[in-house]
């Protein structure tokens, strides 16, 4: 959209919303200030120069999902606590799922192949070959998801660990199909196989903490 707005627009709307970002978060708490403060910085270094990490499919796709997942997850759960630092357990789980959501943003390259290799922009199925991202991005999806169910059995959350592992296994299974056709199965894994992820997944663990 930056590339349609004449002028330099694009920036002034950038810097405004960030300025109005860090005013509101500012009101919520120094933690949740901390977290806004980093989620600006990776949205800034993602799109920006000299950093522009979506040049990269390995620092983008991290800072997305550092961003989408675990800084959401923070800041949600300091808001709630009243801007206090969540305890350790939140902050573990948090950058799991920001791990495995690395996986997710992979997701989003295989429909752009052609366009990023002419762009220059080395996203894991231009550097790794679609069939060599798609096995990355399932292990990636997947091994965070093993690592709660662990850590929600020693926490003695049986139930919770057992939802997450349904939801898991219905991933994996799809993950089959998604893997005989990268390019042809990623929208239809994006739209089925990441809400288990996304939604199921961390409803149950949000019921765990």
């Amino acid at each position: 959209p930056s590339g349609r707005i004449p002028g330099r627009w694009g920036l002034y709307i950038a810097m405004i919303w960030t300025g109005l970002s860090l005013a509101v978060a500012s009101l919520l708490g120094s933690w949740v200030l901390i977290a806004t403060c980093l989620g600006l910085f990776l949205a800034w270094a993602y799109s920006a120069p000299p950093l522009r990490l979506k040049r990269n499919g390995w620092l983008g796709n991290a800072a997305c999902g550092f961003s989408y997942e675990g800084l959401a997850w923070v800041t949600g759960a300091a808001v709630m606590l009243g801007g206090a630092l969540p305890p350790w357990p939140v902050l573990t789980l948090a950058l799991l799922y920001s791990l495995g959501a690395h996986g997710i943003m992979t997701l989003n390259d295989f429909k752009a192949m052609d366009g990023d290799r002419q762009m220059g922009i080395r996203s894991l199925p231009v550097q790794l070959g679609a069939q060599g991202a798609a096995r990355v991005a399932c292990a990636i999806m997947a091994a965070p998801q093993f690592v709660v169910i662990a850590l929600l059995l020693q926490w003695q959350r049986p139930v919770e660990a057992l939802v997450v592992a349904a939801f898991l296994t219905g991933q994996l299974v799809l993950m089959i199909r998604f893997l005989r056709d990268p390019v042809g199965k990623a929208l239809f894994y994006s739209g089925f196989g990441v809400p288990l992820f996304v939604s199921m997944g961390l409803a149950a663990i949000a019921f765990a903490f």
